[in-house]
């Protein structure tokens, strides 16, 4: 090691690894070209070299995790919650450092990074707190550790024995405190000519007129004028074209009505990341940050916060896992910076979670709900309860739809609590949202995990988890009635699926009705299913049970009402409890009972019900309504679930019920409600039944806004005729070339899982060669969020993926110039599927369902007024009904992948 102003640098070589060999810069600064195979014997008995995402290296090169000082470590200790794109190119963007262009560059560039990180620690004079953070990490021997303390002028040798109290940043969070409740809203409307003059405000006196824009918010204003009639809310249809900026159109209105009423309006989106887009565009809105907080609130589940609880038993546990303090140390930096504890958007990195392991970060979230509430010594710092308490206040709360879905369902008890305004943006996934919120499935997984929240984790594993009685019992008090029925529920409890019951139903020995029952569900799968070989789900349906199931399926119900009664029991005690003891009980508890009162209805009391009513529903006529099947669910060709599930066959019934006709004013949007059949009234109606609309009194309302780009001009859409899709060393050979005459900014969608990594495998080395970067998802050791953040960044990157890559992406610019996907996305055929055709119209159904997904597909391409790209399908049994998918003027043509080739370079400047 040799001093240099005051830092210490490490003597370390650097790696970089592509798909197809790697780059080793030594201590003396000479560069060697590796084969990937050549590099773990390159590193042994070498000190660990300096890199960038070791989990992704290790899967590039084939082998387990080893010893390396990993860059992004070192950037999330100094730089916590700042952005970056976890290449060495987009830490060197991040670090506003010249961005290196080829593999040797990038090593040179991690030796530069490093001085420039340290040495922005040493130019700044360390927060105590910082400085036991570094500490308590080098006592779990960081690798960086004695470079960063040295860098802010202390050492490891400096180490209080304590050294793991740094760790414990809750002790440094800010309290919330309780208000008032807020008073009922206004119901006054918002008119036409004020959305726009608050939209004009919005965009700025500069800004170039959007008619299309303006006239997009004066439509969707109906949502905000009173209903006339209980039950029968005011519903807007409005497809808004890719480039209207339906965002800042509907945000104008709904920040009007808020602001007027005194409540807040619900945006609600499918994706995370549109989340924190909107919240992005709502800075035009309150610029000033201290105004917004107040104003805007991000609302997830429970499970997408950090749980202060769970952090403070993970650093207690680091006395004995000592290496746990460099990941919780990562962690505990990040907080400090975090503005609400949210661990799947806003500051925290994606990759955060990739090098510093998902037990020590997203783990920690609250994902086995066993919340304690009032009881919890940090509950007055709660991350989850405090965006509660800020969305009631707010003005404007971006949610999810899956979120909405659960809250409104859980309302039904409190009307007050509702909101009355709503707008759904990525409309077009509102039903299989409900498709998934309101389902049901009684299999191996949901149900042992229901018995570990009532009895705790059993047998000899290590945790935290505490079963409902050790987590109510100081509620219950003298409550006899209580006290009896919280030893019955312990009881009724081992009915349902222990630790290891995969592996007995595997073997033929099921212990328990749980256990037997799914036993016979499995047997019957693999009895009928079409392929029981094969590596995905299969499936079989309920009729006609084979000999067994149906005593197994009444013994399990009546293990489940043995269960289900003093659950009911418990509950009412503490609801008795808070009526008797009204006068003296303080809030805390009072919250407190009535919160775990409603867990045990919504957890356990309602998915009882729903497990009851399937398992009463075999041997007889079929619900109309509902759809039941038995499945096993797998992973390369490995079992991992069984059991019996039940969906809607229209799960937009229960949505409208619980969330729409409540409501007062509905908005739901996207640039793909209408699918292009040709039939415009179709079309409508399609989106209508699709929406929920059609189980409303009164019509929805339709507003259409074209899009403003000319995609004649700046798109192209070939179909390739002679690729055999079966043929995959075609297929391969047929993006490999597309994505080369692009010159990358490629983004290649698939239908099969299997299918991109046979593909990847097959080209990836020749685009490496051709000094492209191709990233994958299921392949690289990075999580897609962090791919995609990648794939925007890298403006010649390319990138491999499946449906939620299709749906997820949103890359404006040149980054994005190509599409290929491999064949017609069909709907899959299931039995669920089978119910829905038969509801829903045939084959029109298969073709709308085709026609959105590659509608949906294409609509990635061209964001922007500049943006120009290309589409291809390599499926040469393409229909022509289908392409009604693409917008006017974008003409499909039928031609070979040599051509399609040729005009794709010509056309981009490949």
């Amino acid at each position: 090691m040799e001093a240099i102003r005051d830092i210490l640098l490490p003597d370390a070589p650097a790696l970089v690894a592509g798909p197809a060999g790697a780059v080793w810069l030594d201590r003396d600064g000479e560069i060697h070209g590796l084969r990937l195979d050549a590099v773990a014997g390159r590193m042994r008995g070498g000190p660990p070299p300096l890199l960038c995402h070791m989990p992704a290296m290790a899967r590039r090169l084939n082998i387990d995790a080893f010893a390396a000082l990993d860059l992004l470590e070192l950037f999330a200790f100094v730089h916590p919650g700042r952005f970056c794109v976890p290449t060495p190119r987009g830490m060197a963007v991040a670090l506003g450092l010249p961005v290196p262009h080829d593999h040797e560059a990038e090593a040179i560039a991690l030796a530069t990074m490093t001085r420039a990180l340290l040495q922005s620690l040493a130019a700044v004079s360390a927060e105590p707190q910082m400085i036991s953070i570094a500490r308590a990490m080098a006592a779990g021997g960081w690798a960086w550790g004695h470079f960063v303390l040295a860098a802010m002028g202390t050492s490891v040798d400096e180490a209080p024995a304590a050294a793991w109290r740094g760790l414990e940043v809750w002790r440094r969070l800010p309290e919330w405190e309780e208000e008032a409740p807020p008073p009922p809203p206004g119901d006054k409307p918002v008119h036409p000519t004020d959305a726009r003059h608050r939209l004009a405000d919005l965009l700025g006196e500069d800004a170039e007129p959007r008619p299309s824009q303006a006239d997009y918010a004066s439509a969707v204003t109906q949502a905000f004028t009173p209903r006339d009639e209980d039950g029968a809310p005011r519903f807007v249809l409005a497809e808004a074209g890719t480039g209207v900026g339906k965002t800042l159109g509907y945000i104008a209105p709904a920040s009007l009505w808020a602001e007027t009423n005194g409540a807040p309006v619900w945006i609600s989106t499918y994706t995370r990341n549109l989340q924190h887009q909107i919240d992005g565009e709502l800075d035009r809105l309150y610029p000033d940050v201290g105004i917004k907080r107040g104003q805007v609130v991000i609302r997830k589940g429970r499970e997408n916060y950090l749980c202060l609880l769970n952090m403070e038993d993970a650093v207690r546990g680091v006395a004995v896992r000592r290496p746990d303090a460099i990941a919780l140390g990562l962690l505990a930096r990040w907080v400090g910076a975090s503005r609400d504890g949210d661990l799947t958007g806003g500051g925290f990195p994606a990759w955060l979670s990739d090098i510093a392991g998902r037990p020590r970060t997203l783990g920690l979230a609250d994902r086995r709900g066993e919340c304690i509430y009032s009881a919890c010594a940090h509950y007055g710092k709660c991350f989850i309860e405090h965006s509660q308490r800020r969305a009631k206040r707010a003005k404007l709360v971006i949610a999810n739809h899956a979120l909405v879905m659960v809250q409104a369902a859980r309302a039904a008890s409190d009307p007050m609590s509702r909101p009355t305004r709503y707008v759904f943006d990525e409309g077009h996934h509102l039903f299989d949202a409900a498709d998934s919120a309101f389902a049901a499935a009684l299999t191996g997984r949901e149900a042992a995990e229901l018995r570990r929240w009532l009895r705790g984790v059993e047998g000899s594993r290590r945790s935290r988890s505490r079963g409902l009685k050790a987590r109510v019992e100081d509620l219950i008090g003298e409550h006899e009635e209580g006290a009896q029925a919280l030893e019955s529920m312990m009881q009724a409890a081992v009915a349902l699926p222990g630790e290891g019951w995969s592996a007995r139903i595997a073997e033929g020995r099921p212990a328990g009705p749980a256990e037997a029952f799914l036993s016979a569900a499995r047997a019957q799968v693999y009895a009928r299913a079409g392929d029981p070989d094969s590596p995905f789900d299969i499936e079989c349906e309920i009729n006609d049970p084979v000999p067994g199931l149906i005593e197994a399926a009444a013994a399990l119900d009546g293990a489940l009402d043995r269960l289900a009664y003093p659950l009911k029991q418990l509950r009412r005690a503490m609801k008795e409890r808070l009526d008797d003891e009204a006068a003296e009980l303080d809030t805390g508890t009072r919250n407190r009972l009535e919160a775990v009162a409603r867990s045990i209805e919504h957890r356990a009391g309602d998915t009882l019900a729903a497990w009851r009513s399937m398992l009463g529903s075999l041997g007889k006529e079929p619900a109309a309504d509902f759809t039941d099947w038995f499945q096993v669910d797998r992973y390369d060709g490995r079992d991992v679930d069984v059991g019996m599930h039940r969906h809607w066959i229209d799960p937009t019934i229960p949505f409208t019920q619980a969330v729409v006709g409540p409501a007062h004013g509905v908005v739901v949007t996207s640039a793909t409600l209408t699918d292009g059949s040709g039939d415009v009234e179709a079309d409508w109606k399609y989106a209508e039944a699709r929406t929920g609309a059609l189980h409303l009194p009164a019509p929805a309302i339709r507003a259409g806004v074209p899009s403003p780009f000319d995609y004649a001009t700046q798109t192209k859409v070939f179909v390739v005729t002679d690729v055999r899709k079966d043929d995959l060393n075609q297929v391969s050979a047929a993006y490999r070339e597309l994505f080369l005459a692009a010159g990358g900014g490629a983004l290649g969608l698939f239908t099969a899982i299997g299918r991109l990594r046979a593909v990847h495998r097959r080209m990836a080395g020749k685009l490496d060669e051709a000094g492209l970067s191709l990233y994958a998802q299921h392949v690289d050791g990075l999580s897609l969020p962090t791919l995609i953040d990648i794939f925007r960044a890298e403006t010649d990157a390319c990138l491999l993926g499946t449906d939620a890559v299709r749906d997820g992406v949103d890359v404006p610019g040149p980054a994005l110039r190509l599409i290929v996907f491999d064949r017609v996305p069909w709907p899959r055929p299931t039995i669920l599927h089978r119910a829905r055709r038969e509801r829903f119209g045939k084959r029109s159904f298969d073709d709308s369902i085709t026609r959105l997904r590659l509608k949906q597909a294409f609509g990635r391409l061209v964001r922007r007024a500049d943006d120009h790209g290309v589409f291809v399908l390599l499926d040469p049994m393409m229909p022509s009904r289908l392409a009604g998918a693409f917008p006017e003027g974008a003409e499909l043509r039928r031609v070979g992948l040599a051509e399609a080739v040729a005009e794709t370079k010509a056309f981009l400047g490949g």
